[in-house]
């Protein structure tokens, strides 16, 4: 059984906040070789992220995140206030948010799990590592994991 076995006609809803191109575009590359098929959007800034998440303005017709890779050093708004906001919000909270970020910092890796990250994963310098994390990302949250129904 996998975790989109209920739910394998439809594709997966990925929201991606992230605020460097050059790591959107590793990762539509990597889930492009990908077998789950996706729907993947990204935001680049955390106002938009919640925007884009309670559907307001130009994101009130985008569909609900199955998943979210969520970078911590974000303009407008950071990552961790994103995170506390998804997590207070009873119809965002139960959708699971991936930390994808430069820092090892233990104490950005403290408050993440304290506002409920459901994982942290650091981003590897290397291009090859992190096309690995990428599809490591999807194989266990898209094909192992039962991610909660909308």
């Amino acid at each position: 059984m996998t975790g989109i076995s209920k739910e394998s006609c439809r594709p997966i809803e990925i929201l991606m906040v992230e605020d460097n191109p050059g790591d959107v575009r590793l990762t539509v590359e990597a889930l492009k070789e990908g077998k789950i098929r996706n729907n993947f959007n990204t935001v680049a800034d955390g106002a938009e992220a919640l925007a884009y998440l309670k559907r307001q303005g130009p994101y009130a017709e985008k569909s609900r995140p199955d998943l979210i890779l969520l970078d911590l050093n974000l303009p407008k708004k950071s990552g961790p206030e994103v995170l506390a906001e998804i997590k207070e919000d009873p119809d965002l909270r139960r959708i699971p948010v991936v930390i994808l970020t430069v820092s090892k910092a233990e104490q950005d890796i403290l408050k993440t799990y304290n506002l409920h990250a459901n994982c942290y994963i650091t981003k590897p310098v290397e291009l090859d590592q992190f096309l690995e994390v990428v599809k490591s990302i999807e194989n266990f949250w898209l094909t192992v994991v039962m991610l909660p129904p909308r």
